[in-house]
């Protein structure tokens, strides 16, 4: 068993974060630790919010937070941000808005990068969900940098996905363009204290009437995470979500979508690792040229790598 993991079970947020710094940096011990890991699940609850920039998730993920500790539930957070170009860090790390909970042993807040991840998700990110499961925490939340239609990569980690709206802000046009409602299983309509929540809680009811299967319905709740109210509704909500999943064929269907698309993304990491290396340590394969034809380049490369066996032939 991978040395990190007897720290994790011995719950220690030291060996937690270092144990998630290494899947990030892609070290080659992660699949390792991992498979460890995955040995250790706890079956957390997990939760993503996503949504535009500005419309208060981590205000309402600081709110959120509050209301699980009260229960006297542990938190784990996984803050999904833009990367630095020049650090490769994430670039709103700090995460000011949650510094009330740093102190708190019953919390984790951990930022982590994009990337350039097309997904607004780094690979990493699902298996920074599993590490904190594995450490026992009881809630994991994904918040996401909130750029679009590549948000969807969301819903290969959670049970449960909720879509961050404001009143007056057209998210709701683009959220339907970019297919976010197929993914949506909660709306939140933050700063509800805004004028024209009526108006976009009527146009979200006509979109979930569209999406509603026979045993459930999207749910929609109003908060306002500035003042602190809705919270324990959303929260309610999140939790009748998943217990519906854990319940029905429906949601066992998701889950295993969710592991098929798992396994398929580590196959394809693995392979492209195994044909990066072997181009990289070629001394015969011909330097690029700028008006080489790329996709007969990639095609002759990659049929080499196939009849050579890839990296292991060498």
């Amino acid at each position: 068993m991978h040395a990190l993991v007897e720290r994790i079970k011995q719950k220690d947020i030291r060996g937690l974060a270092k144990a998630i710094t290494l899947v990030e940096n892609d070290h080659e011990d992660k699949l390792e630790l991992l498979s460890d890991v995955f040995a250790l699940k706890k079956n957390a609850i997990y939760i993503g919010l996503t949504g535009s920039p500005g419309a208060g998730k981590s205000s309402l993920v600081n709110r959120l937070i509050s209301h699980i500790r009260s229960e006297g539930k542990t938190v784990a957070v996984i803050a999904v941000d833009p990367t630095s170009p020049f650090s490769g860090g994430a670039l709103l790390g700090d995460r000011v808005r949650m510094n009330e909970h740093f102190t708190d042993d019953g919390v984790f807040i951990r930022s982590m990068a994009t990337r350039g991840s097309l997904g607004g998700l780094a690979r990493a990110t699902k298996d920074a969900v599993r590490i904190c499961d594995a450490f026992g925490f009881d809630v994991v939340i994904v918040e996401t940098v909130g750029v679009g239609q590549s948000e969807l990569d969301i819903m290969k980690i959670v049970d449960t996905t909720a879509v961050v709206l404001t009143p007056n802000s057209g998210d709701v046009l683009q959220i339907f363009k970019a297919g976010i409602m197929e993914i949506a299983d909660l709306f939140v309509i933050n700063k509800a204290d805004l004028h024209g929540v009526g108006k976009l809680k009527a146009l979200l009811r006509e979109l979930v009437m569209m999406t509603m299967t026979e045993h459930h319905q999207t749910a929609i709740v109003k908060t306002v995470s500035t003042e602190n109210k809705g919270i324990d509704e959303l929260w309610e909500k999140m939790k009748a979500h998943r217990d519906y999943l854990y319940a029905t064929s429906e949601g066992k269907v998701k889950r295993t979508e969710q592991k098929q698309l798992e396994v398929y993304e580590l196959i394809r990491e693995e392979i492209w690792r195994d044909v990066k290396t072997f181009i990289e340590t070629r001394n015969d394969l011909p330097a690029i040229d700028p008006d080489d034809d790329p996709y007969q380049l990639a095609k002759t490369w990659l049929q080499k790598w196939k009849l050579e066996g890839g990296t292991k032939h060498e």
